[in-house]
């Protein structure tokens, strides 16, 4: 069992199946499902091209008890607070911090899925010279874009809506070049966005 710091249960999602091979084939349509999966292999090819060094930032737990009958097994366990960002690292000499997302939504992107320690901790890697941003996927469009974290930031805290449409990923982001590899091609709009 998984305890949050103020002594709530954590409940997993309900486990699915495992997919067979031809399942997870390399294909558009199953690439929502698979986000954080393709950022990952994206963050390896980096580092193997030597161009950058990003990786996925854990989630911080406390083990409580575990089961030695078979193996080394946690059965207790809670989270020691709440984790920042997906992910941090370092490009071309600067301090990169985003967050990875996704929706199902064709129109909008719901600010509900931010959290506010999110929006504090990326305000601070902004106040600190950092470069912050998010990645956002449109499952159902298949399309991933690059958007500041500063835009962000500011819709979160001044906007009157509570979703972020469609057509401002169009006319403030970039949309990310997907691929085989790496997966989601995002380093070139942060070079765009950040360094140019």
């Amino acid at each position: 069992m998984i305890k949050y710091p103020d002594g709530s249960t954590y409940t997993p999602s309900v486990k699915k199946r495992k997919k067979t091979k031809s399942e997870l084939s390399f294909s558009s349509a199953n690439r929502g499902m698979n986000l954080e999966n393709d950022i990952n292999l994206s963050n390896e090819y980096y580092l193997n091209k030597d161009l950058a060094l990003i990786t996925k930032r854990p989630t911080p737990i406390n083990v409580a008890k575990v089961d030695y009958s078979r193996g080394a097994r946690i059965v207790d366990a809670y989270f020691e607070k709440q984790s920042t960002t997906d992910y941090n690292g370092v490009y071309k000499g600067k301090y990169l911090d985003f967050e990875a997302k996704n929706t199902r939504s064709k129109t909008s992107f719901p600010i509900a899925n931010i959290s506010k320690h999110q929006i504090e901790h990326l305000k601070n890697v902004i106040h600190h010279g950092g470069i912050a941003f998010f990645i956002i996927e449109f499952q159902t469009r298949k399309e991933v874009f690059l958007l500041d974290a500063q835009f962000v930031i500011d819709f979160y805290e001044n906007g009157d809506r509570k979703s972020i449409p469609y057509d401002i990923f169009l006319k403030e982001g970039v949309l990310l070049k997907q691929g085989y590899n790496p997966p989601i091609d995002y380093l070139p709009a942060v070079e765009k966005k950040y360094f140019h």
